[in-house]
């Protein structure tokens, strides 16, 4: 049986004159693109422009919601009470929501960003704050999850669609969490690399540590960080050894029902 899978990119995170990565190139790779709200990077314009290429592009599209962190790019942690920050959430999926209706589009899942992520990755509270405020803003939203995580847990107990997704440029803690990028060899680097990395993982049905442990999940989607300078050579590269090995590549809503 064909196994499905999902290949999904962070895009629109340009932000007025300041450009961030090749969003037209990485387009043609992607299945979904979770595209910057305005609270880490982005701007309404960016936002427009990206949902178009994205709907020209026949990729599904979805929220990346973050911080209010624009200087530090939404990757510095931060501490807010909860009804700030799910007012915070619901705020930026109305607004990628609303643009998307405009287009013609319909916002399929979200996905949190940077520090927002990683903390409620490994905190069950503040990942519970997230899920209820996906949940109340639309609970037939799928959240799209790092495996392994308290993040992918608290999207279960507030009832949502989840799909778990592993990092083709990104290497990995015993715990399934991040290797901080202040760390060396947090960033895996070449589209061989990257895919290598990523077979191994679909191989072994588990994420793989650069200990060598092995911590057993499900994975539905590969995300390439689309902020990176290698990121259209590692879409295409993992999209062409993907399809060559007889896995065949879809939108999150095929991969939430599947």
């Amino acid at each position: 049986m064909t196994r499905l899978l999902n290949l999904n990119a962070d895009l629109g995170e340009s932000f007025g004159a300041w450009q961030m990565g090749n969003d037209a190139e990485l387009l043609g790779s992607l299945d979904s693109a979770s595209i910057a709200c305005g609270f880490h990077a982005g701007d309404p314009l960016v936002m427009r422009d990206t949902l178009r290429r994205a709907k020209a592009a026949g990729v599904s599209i979805g929220a990346h919601p973050a911080y209010p962190d624009l200087q530090g790019f939404g990757r510095r942690p931060m501490t807010l009470p909860p009804a700030e920050l799910e007012a915070i959430l619901i705020y930026q999926m109305a607004g990628m929501a609303g643009m998307a209706r405009t287009e013609g589009l319909a916002m399929a899942h979200v996905k949190p960003h940077g520090a927002l992520s990683n903390m409620a990755c490994t905190d069950a509270t503040l990942a519970d704050t997230v899920a209820t405020a996906i949940r109340i803003f639309d609970p037939g939203l799928i959240l799209l999850a790092p495996a392994c995580s308290a993040l992918a847990s608290a999207g279960r107990r507030a009832g949502l669609r989840v799909v778990e997704e592993i990092f083709a440029d990104r290497a990995y803690q015993d715990d399934g969490s991040l290797v901080p990028r202040s760390r060396p060899g947090a960033l895996i680097h070449g589209a061989a690399a990257s895919l290598a990395h990523v077979l191994a993982m679909l191989e072994a049905r588990s994420i793989i540590a650069v200990s060598g442990t092995h911590l057993p999940t499900p994975i539905g989607s590969i995300c390439v960080h689309g902020d990176g300078p290698e990121a259209v050579a590692t879409a295409r590269a993992l999209r062409a050894g993907l399809l060559e090995r007889g896995y065949r590549l879809a939108g999150l809503e095929a991969i939430a029902t599947d």
